[in-house]
């Protein structure tokens, strides 16, 4: 057998009377690994497919005699994904493993295919950086991945462009697949919200049949891709101004046979030279899609109108909050709030309805004041909806206002 690699003996200690390969890249020894366990590094119950043979299940039959754990012992199953990454990990650090370093590992992650995003507090002491690229390999192969990335904090640039930093990998593109509908991008350059998926849902399931839609901030298709796919829109004019989301939402678009019912118009939305084209138009912008209401009322088709549906984040009184566990707080039965993202609060039901209304309200007559300016005549607007979708902070909400625009025609 072949000389020992340096980082097997800085791993296990053991110098002499090794004699089966290890899935870490280095040896097994039948007698035990000095670090405490059956086998070297990654010894210890890995995760499938193996990362010694890439056998996808446990067999009595490994081409590379991978240890014992490696044919898939019960109590190797049973780990969690943290756990078994911290399993992995605790052999390269040796007896620098401390409490501290335990809690820079994650405990969540996203996972886009073979790549995993980590978030911006893991692995950030310096004992972790000394290990160069054999943490990286590490964390991959304890995940099931083959890529590695990191979150930093959303440039305040105007498009929410991620701080993202590739780890592990050549490429950040990654392929999601939401509500039956595949989305690409580069998780370096564009952000994917799974928090809106009840918007993304409820977006599926309106009856756009036949209608033109506006989308003025598409960004990768959130929303753009339901209202072609699902909700069945004749055609839809997407609007963004970064060029990454715009490459993303062209092969987006591709991916999902739909290219055909859509035009892309990259650059800034209220410059848009559209105007009385849409039967919906679609203001997915928050904290505020204020910006882009005037455009919004241009693109709307003068002689019929619409629906503008407009994102907002809505403040709330901090005093209500106090309300929460009395029984007036409470929603009445049947009547179901989304729940709150990442295990915020609870959208409080009926007793901020009536702030909600108020915020729709005021909306709506500004919107009908714009409509009358824009086309010299008056029309009048309709609050059809307002929809919960998620919350910030205890008193933030991010609202849909469904608003109805119709010109008033002449008696």
């Amino acid at each position: 057998m072949g000389a020992l690699r340096s980082g097997h003996r800085r791993l296990c200690g053991v110098g002499k009377g090794l004699s089966r390969p290890c899935f870490a890249g280095s040896v097994w020894s039948s007698s035990g690994c000095r670090t405490g366990g059956t086998g070297c590094s990654g010894c210890r119950g890995a995760a499938w497919p193996c990362p010694c043979c890439r056998r996808s299940s446990p067999s009595s039959a490994c081409p590379r005699r991978c240890p014992a754990s490696c044919s898939g012992s019960r109590a190797a199953r049973r780990r969690s994904p943290a756990q078994r990454l911290r399993d992995e990990l605790r052999p390269l650090l040796g007896e620098s493993w401390s409490e501290e370093l335990e809690r820079d590992v994650p405990h969540a992650w996203q996972r886009h295919g073979d790549l995993v995003l980590l978030s911006q507090d893991s692995f950030r002491a310096a004992a972790w950086e000394r290990l160069g690229s054999a943490l990286w390999d590490t964390v991959a192969s304890a995940l099931g991945a083959r890529r590695v990335a990191r979150r930093g904090r959303v440039m305040p640039d105007g498009m929410r462009t991620p701080r993202v930093t590739l780890l592990l990998g050549q490429h950040g593109w990654v392929e999601h697949v939401d509500n039956g509908i595949r989305y690409t991008f580069d998780v370096t350059k564009c952000m994917f919200s799974p928090g809106n998926i009840t918007e993304k849902l409820r977006v599926a399931s309106l009856p756009c049949s036949g209608e033109v839609v506006v989308d003025l901030y598409a960004g990768i298709g959130y929303f753009t891709l339901p209202f072609l796919v699902h909700a069945g829109a004749a055609f839809v004019h997407a609007c963004e101004w970064n060029s990454h989301a715009v490459e993303a939402l062209h092969r987006t678009l591709l991916l999902n046979g739909v290219r055909d019912r859509c035009h892309i118009h990259a650059g800034d939305s209220r410059q848009l030279q559209l105007q009385d084209v849409a039967d919906r138009v679609n203001l997915g912008l928050i904290p505020s899609s204020e910006q882009g209401w005037p455009a919004a009322c241009r693109v709307l088709k003068k002689d019929t109108g619409g629906v503008l549906h407009i994102h907002h984040n809505v403040e709330t009184a901090p005093a209500l909050l106090a309300e929460r566990g009395s029984a007036e707080a409470a929603s009445p039965a049947g009547e179901a709030q989304h729940p709150a993202e990442d295990g915020g609060e609870e959208m409080l039901g009926a007793r901020l309805r009536p702030q909600w209304q108020q915020w729709a309200e005021g909306t709506a007559t500004r919107i009908q004041g714009l409509l009358a300016e824009l086309h010299g005549r008056p029309w009048r607007t309709s609050v059809l909806h307002i929809e919960a979708v998620k919350s910030y902070a205890p008193h933030v909400h991010h609202l849909v206002l469904d608003l109805e625009c119709r010109p008033v025609l002449p008696l």
